[in-house]
């Protein structure tokens, strides 16, 4: 989504895009920039506010992307100020502006600057929290006002960087891009799964001695699933499901689709299925990328031990 009246250039002129990036301190706005830096973007950060008219290009100067971060600490940050700027650059016909705010949680931003000891620009020798409740409530107009909202709470910095890839990242419009995963449960869902499958209700392999150390991947875990009476059924219905949703995300402009399968552990059943699924996906023309998320995790194992009741 952007602001601008009309999102097509006019003939024989391409539109600069501008991109303003602002949020809370901690909540990810480096990684934002670093991604559509790496993605062609030429990016700034903490650029003076009063200075932002100038360094947009005019009608006729040399067309790109450019995205501008600033928070708290910019000179000549105020909130009006910048909506006002924000609204003016909006207004002009070579520009296609958007802006996005960054957003976490009270409590993940207080653990984030406790874990790198860093200092928070509103907290001045007070508590890390009292400065974050200052700056979100500074912040408040800007995050009301932005058209794109971002909430890190739940997000890994590849979990931050593959959402700036799905929004900012080239597409033409001819191909779906297909992830299949699996994940344990016990480590939490992964937070940018589209479709998520639980398949806790099959028979759980970690409960045989010698399929324990194993994984989906070897033959030997895949047949015991296999044996499992639901499973053939609850495949298919889930394949078919697909088939029927994939080609409609496509057709709606969805260039991104990630389909997860969760076990408890992460090891066994769910990617068993993902496997699976990826092949019948492929047998049916699409390409899809498998991730096992937890696949080496060794500490789930304990987790399994503590869980039969979720078996």
């Amino acid at each position: 989504m952007t602001r601008s009246t009309d999102p097509e250039a006019p003939p024989g002129e391409s539109r600069q895009r501008l991109l303003l990036v602002t949020g809370l301190s901690g909540a990810g706005k480096s990684t934002v920039l670093d991604v559509l830096e790496d993605l062609g973007w030429e990016t700034i950060d903490n650029f003076p506010v009063r200075m932002l008219k100038r360094l947009v290009a005019r009608p006729g100067d040399e067309h790109g992307k450019l995205a501008i971060g600033f928070d708290s600490r910019t000179r000549g940050f105020v909130p009006a100020d910048v909506i006002a700027l924000a609204k003016e650059l909006a207004g002009r016909d070579h520009l296609t502006t958007s802006f996005m705010f960054l957003d976490a949680a009270d409590a993940e931003l207080e653990r984030r600057y406790n874990e790198t000891r860093r200092r928070h620009p509103m907290a001045q020798g007070r508590p890390v929290r009292d400065g974050i409740g200052a700056e979100r409530e500074l912040l408040e107009p800007l995050r009301r006002w932005a058209d794109i909202v971002i909430d890190t709470t739940a997000l890994s910095t590849n979990d931050l960087q593959a959402r700036m890839r799905e929004l900012f990242g080239e597409k033409d419009g001819t191909d779906l891009t297909l992830t299949v995963s699996s994940f344990g449960f016990a480590r939490g869902m992964p937070p940018l799964a589209d479709l998520v499958f639980d398949m806790r209700f099959l028979d759980n392999p970690h409960w045989v001695e010698s399929l324990r150390e194993l994984t989906g991947r070897d033959e030997s875990v895949g047949a015991h699933i296999e044996k499992d009476p639901a499973f053939g059924d609850a495949f298919a219905r889930i394949r078919d499901l697909l088939l029927t949703l994939l080609p409609r995300y496509h057709a709606q402009g969805k260039a991104y689709v990630h389909v997860a399968f969760g076990c408890t552990g992460g090891r066994h059943r769910s990617v068993y299925t993902a496997e699976c699924m990826a092949r019948a996906l492929r047998e049916h023309g699409f390409s899809p990328t498998v991730r096992h998320r937890n696949l080496g995790s060794r500490a789930a194992d304990e987790l399994e031990r503590t869980r039969a009741g979720a078996t």
